[in-house]
């Protein structure tokens, strides 16, 4: 995705100011948005066709953000623990420090429009598949079937955005669920490993256990 800057940029942050906890992008208003970026309400019509393509930007804008920081901490990982580890702290210090961007992410996935709902459906997808195809490059879990990394991959990803708001509006909570979703993605890894066991080296396993 190319880079954003002028007046697009500052109408996606406009965007992002003005959410609250009871407003979604499709409800935001052109003259509103325009106000807001300090900029002409015609200005959105020469970057924009519509209230549709407008948010499909904003949702790009945010996730690109975000991948291209899990991208970066998962090629540093030598382990599929460290990587779920940097990976789930980095996403909920991103979740805490940009409330608004999750929020849309959250709301706009069973929001009004189905422009947004296909493509927030179609970007989780893709982090899932950036996710899944990095761990078995890396051979993080090379036990595990290139389709299961790819399920676990998937509800991984919509595990986390699951929690995403708990973790803005609760911050007593928050190492607690940071914990759980490490714990929620490595549980998943070794059942699928167990998966691929017979079951006499099942059973060699629960002798070895105290």
């Amino acid at each position: 995705m190319s880079v954003i800057t002028g007046g697009k940029l500052k109408l996606i942050q406009a965007a992002l100011r003005l959410i609250t906890e009871t407003r979604s992008l499709t409800s935001l208003g052109l003259r509103e948005l325009a106000r807001e970026a300090g900029l002409n309400p015609n200005t959105f019509y020469r970057h924009f066709k519509s209230l549709d393509e407008f948010g499909l930007t904003v949702l790009g804008y945010i996730a690109e953000e975000m991948k291209a920081g899990v991208r970066d901490l998962r090629q540093m990982a030598d382990s599929s623990e460290q990587a779920s580890r940097d990976t789930v702290a980095f996403v909920y210090h991103y979740f805490h420090a940009n409330p608004a961007a999750t929020t849309v992410a959250v709301r706009e996935l069973h929001g009004p429009s189905p422009v947004l709902r296909r493509a927030l459906e179609s970007q989780l997808e893709a982090s899932a598949t950036e996710m899944a195809e990095d761990i078995i490059e890396r051979q993080l879990v090379s036990d595990v079937p290139p389709e299961t990394i790819h399920e676990i991959s998937r509800m991984t990803i919509r595990y986390i955005l699951f929690r995403a708001m708990d973790y803005i509006e609760k911050p007593d909570q928050r190492e607690t669920i940071k914990a759980e979703t490490e714990r929620f993605i490595n549980r998943q890894f070794r059942a699928a490993i167990l998966d691929g066991l017979s079951e006499s080296s099942i059973q060699a396993l629960r002798h070895r256990l105290p």
